[in-house]
């Protein structure tokens, strides 16, 4: 059997480490991202939505709930086995005939016609997306005029220094030589080449007035080591998540960077904290945008 992708790998299984549990904890959380991407876009009865990076869909089947039976959405994602996912579920729905599943990159929607959707969205797609202006101009070129963009990134460059001196915002300062260790397993690229680090909510506006829109409006939130509940108490399910498709689980990690000694003496430190009630902190920054073709 052929092996998924590493995005669908990530969005079916590894950012909650295959726990049922878990996706349904942090479900309320992706849902409210979703909504608020929705609301901002006034996603209408009648509207083609076009969802750029749709994973396995979670903000396209939204908009298809808010279109009616008049309007289409399609799905696009770099991940095919994504894109099949999301055809089986419109299938299995019954709503097969208002969707439609296109194979691209955020940057080249070379697929979808000039001017042919009223509203696009996103949700955590330019992170990964090393040619943002041209995302930008490409979501530019396929609304019609009056059509709506509306976006949601992390802006993970804001904690990337805080969150990096520790692990789910747990006080590793007893293991604190073997957890840098292991973080340098999540530091491949310089932050100023990274995609995912080397842009703010200040990029995020002047690209998308470069593009040509216009009423743009964005919303940012920061949170400075502020108490986070975990997902799970479980270190076994943890170890088994991985922080974004394109890293290694915290299990994998620990194999590159840890002999197993070393392991055995972190994970033993983790299970610990986690079954002593420890609490997690995090500091976090978000940007929604929205933006209108003039």
């Amino acid at each position: 059997m052929r092996q998924q992708d590493r995005w669908a790998q990530w969005v079916l299984r590894r950012r909650d480490g295959d726990n049922a549990d878990v996706r349904a904890r942090v479900a309320p959380l992706i849902g409210a991202y979703r909504d608020r991407v929705l609301d901002r876009a006034a996603v209408a009865v009648g509207d083609v939505v076009l969802d750029v990076g749709t994973g396995d869909g979670l903000v396209g089947f939204g908009a298809l709930d808010r279109v009616g039976p008049t309007g289409r959405v399609i799905f696009s994602d770099i991940s095919e086995d994504l894109l099949t996912e999301c055809w089986r579920r419109a299938t299995g729905d019954g709503r097969l005939d208002q969707c439609r599943f296109v194979l691209a990159s955020a940057d080249d929607l070379r697929d979808v016609p000039g001017r042919s959707v009223d509203v696009v969205t996103t949700r955590s797609v330019l992170i990964y997306v090393a040619r943002k202006p041209a995302a930008f101009a490409e979501f530019f070129r396929v609304l019609r005029p009056g059509g709506r963009l509306s976006i949601f990134e992390p802006i993970n460059g804001f904690a990337a220094s805080e969150n990096g001196r520790g692990l789910f915002g747990l006080d590793m300062t007893p293991v604190e030589d073997l957890m840098r260790r292991l973080l340098r397993v999540y530091e491949p690229l310089p932050a100023a080449e990274d995609p995912m680090l080397n842009f703010d909510e200040r990029d995020l506006l002047r690209m998308a007035r470069a593009a040509g829109f216009t009423g743009i409006e964005l919303d940012y939130r920061a949170e400075v080591q502020v108490r986070s509940p975990l997902p799970t108490r479980d270190w076994d399910v943890l170890k088994r998540s991985a922080p974004n498709p394109l890293a290694p689980t915290y299990e994998e990690a620990l194999a590159q960077a840890l002999d197993p000694q070393e392991r055995e003496h972190l994970e033993s430190y983790l299970r610990a904290a986690l079954a002593n009630g420890a609490t997690g902190h995090r500091t976090i920054a978000t940007a929604y945008l929205r933006a209108v073709r003039p």
